[in-house]
């Protein structure tokens, strides 16, 4: 069997490069929906599962990998420190170049392609994690768990006032007529397509740091907890629980994951306890994803060796998702929105997916940096 190297040339851990290729492709498949079917925007919070890949594509990947890209900021944070604390730079002033930047690019991205964009907010997060840079593990782990907790009983606490009223707090019927407006914009000029964005952005952005922003603080502190005590540098000491990982997140995450997903046709109160238990469960499913992923690589490097590349670039390639996405569903380019089966979405992902590990490996066979991580790192590390 062979070993996972516990690298660091340049200061990459090789590990949190394939786990983040692999987050890519569950980002991926969690955001085309929306470029294959914009109308699912309106009146609700997505498409409703009611075929075969739309349930899958629910229970096994919506609020997954997003966890996964939260946990490894929180660790990609520490190498950061080590980084500037190698260069006799100041960790602070890095910091707060680094998240004006990663916050002017998730607007960018926000109003030109992906509603749904996730960089701003973890821009304005970093701000936090850098006031708790300062936290042992201990405390970051206990911090993590509290925050995941409270989430969870304001969640059941609001299921609680919704069943109590039975005819509030529902979603609004879907209007045909905005849902029409909504596909021709999306699939019009893209001046047409502009306008649609701007519309959408600002009210999906609120909701994004509403829901995601707590979750993903705790990740963020269970990376640096992780980070600072060199987990993935040190895979002699956690390789033999990876089955145990699998175990236990696959027997709980998985039943949760299908509840979340049957919960979501169901009333309002019920589908917000099940977003309260999915923001408890999601985390030990995500887990067994990654020790999946980490046997795979133990056993068949040359996964590994196909993922970390796009991880390496993992910023060009979260943009590039999205420009592709675009390029294909939207009038920037062939408007297919709304023509495409499910399968046939997910049949573009995994186009696109692969398109992008091929460009990813190629890139950086002259290149140490993506373009977006270019100019993310020249501002970063600004003299």
């Amino acid at each position: 069997m062979t070993q996972i190297e516990a690298p660091a040339v340049g200061g990459r851990v090789h590990e949190v490069d394939a786990i983040r290729g692999l987050a890519l492709a569950g980002i991926l498949i969690a955001n085309i929906g929306y470029f294959a079917d914009p109308g699912s925007s309106i009146g609700g919070n997505g498409p409703v599962p009611d075929d075969p890949v739309t349930f899958l594509i629910s229970t096994l990947v919506l609020t997954k990998f997003y966890v996964i890209f939260s946990f490894l900021f929180g660790y990609s944070f520490t190498l950061q420190m080590r980084s500037a604390e190698r260069a006799g730079v100041s960790v602070r002033a890095r910091t707060l170049r680094r998240c004006l930047g990663l916050f002017a690019i998730g607007v960018l991205h926000g109003y030109l392609l992906w509603i749904g964009d996730i960089l701003t907010l973890y821009a304005v997060l970093g701000l936090l994690l850098l006031a708790m840079r300062g936290f042992s593990p201990r405390k970051a782990l206990i911090t993590g768990t509290a925050i995941i907790g409270v989430t969870s009983l304001i969640w059941l606490a609001l299921a609680g006032l919704l069943s109590r009223f039975p005819g509030r707090g529902g979603a609004p019927a879907t209007d045909p007529d905005a849902v029409a407006r909504v596909l021709a914009l999306a699939t019009g000029s893209p001046l047409d397509v502009l306008t649609l964005q701007a519309e959408l952005y600002p009210p999906m952005a609120n909701f994004v740091w509403i829901v995601q922003g707590p979750t993903a603080v705790a990740l963020f502190l269970f990376g640096l907890a992780a980070g600072k005590s060199k987990l993935l540098e040190k895979p002699d000491g956690w390789a033999h629980l990876l089955p145990r990982i699998q175990w236990i997140g696959f027997g709980v995450g998985l039943p949760a994951a299908v509840f979340f997903t049957w919960a979501s046709t169901q009333g309002s109160a019920m589908s917000v306890v099940a977003t309260a238990v999915n923001n408890v469960t999601s985390l030990p499913l995500a887990a067994a994803y990654v020790a999946t992923l980490l046997r795979l690589v133990r056993r068949y490097p040359v996964i590994g060796g196909a993922l970390t590349p796009a991880g390496r670039v993992a910023a060009s390639n979260y943009v590039g998702q999205s420009l592709l996405a675009a390029l294909v569903f939207t009038g920037y380019g062939l408007g297919l929105a709304g023509q495409v089966s499910p399968l046939g979405m997910l049949a573009v992902a995994a186009a696109i997916y692969t398109l992008l590990l091929l460009l990813s490996a190629w890139w950086l066979r002259n290149h140490r940096y993506g373009p977006v991580e270019y100019g993310l790192r020249r501002l970063t590390n600004w003299n």
